[in-house]
Order: C-alpha cells, then structure tokens, then sequence
C-alpha cells in the first residue's frame, strides 16, 4: 500500500441527510483498519439514534459543538472534544446550536463508508453546504442501513 495524502481540497465528498462528508481514508487507504472523514455538520443537522454491529465510531470536534447522545446520556462536544462508541452502543448526533460545526469521524473496522457513497448524493470538492435532506434520501439511508450493520432506533430526531 502507498502513503495517503489528502489536501484540503481532496477526499471524495458526499451530502449525507444535509451533513457534507469529506473522506480522508476509506478501507482501500488502510487495508479495511479503518475510515476517516470530515463531517461539516449544520445547525439541526446529524444522524437519528442508532447502533452499530460491526465497527468502532469516534467523533474529534474541530471547531463549533456536537450534541452526542449516549443511550440515555447528553454531551456537549466542543472543539477538543473526543468521543469513542464501541460496538453495540446506542448514540446519535446532532448539531444543536446555531451555527456549523466541523468534526472528524473515525470507523474501525473500515466498511462504513461504503454505505455513504451508497446513499450520499455528491458535492464538488470543496463544498461546504448540503441541500437539506428530503424524505427520498432519508428513506435511502434507512432502507442501506441493515445492509452494513446499522440498526436505526428512530426515524427522526
């Protein structure tokens, strides 16, 4: 395997359900190890409860904050804040204040990712912004989810 390098204005680039993910390693980067991308996440924007069968997720903020839910636990995530989910536990995110934030998210093993070039709708590189999602796109994403091992607890947030 070679040595992977992402500029600033590299890595393909997806609008998941309004987030914008900006994709630094995939499985084919790492030997299937591990994903990573950026997730530009706006005001109201990240993903309904769900739990993972397969790989670790973890959520660094770079800059704004992220509400992480944990089973039945909140927490305030600012720029600093790491967070890690093992296998099996409930969570979410949502950007709960009112302007963007930005976050790098982590998966291990790698195979997660696959599923947002699935249902992601791509952006040129260096988009910031996503379209809101609309229920077609919502309802994509539900219907990939089993595939890859994610079960969502809800339908909305």
């Amino acid at each position: 395997m070679s040595p992977t390098i992402r500029t600033p204005a590299e890595g393909r680039t997806v609008a998941v359900v309004g987030d914008v993910y900006r994709f630094l390693a995939t499985g084919d980067d790492t030997n299937g190890k591990y994903a990573l991308w950026e997730a530009l996440v706006p005001p109201g924007g990240g993903p309904p409860p769900h739990v993972h069968s397969r790989e670790e997720e973890g959520f660094y903020v770079l800059d704004g904050e992220v509400t992480v839910f944990i089973g039945d636990e909140k927490v305030v995530a600012t720029a600093g804040v790491f967070v890690n989910m093992p296998v099996g536990t409930p969570h979410s995110f949502k950007n709960e204040s009112d302007r963007p934030a930005k976050m790098l998210i982590s998966v291990a093993a790698a195979g997660l990712e696959q599923m947002f070039f699935e249902v992601g709708v791509p952006v040129a590189q260096g988009a910031t912004t996503a379209a809101p999602p609309t229920k077609a796109e919502i309802e994509k994403m539900a219907a990939a989810a089993p595939k890859y091992g994610i079960e969502i607890r809800s339908p909305g947030h």
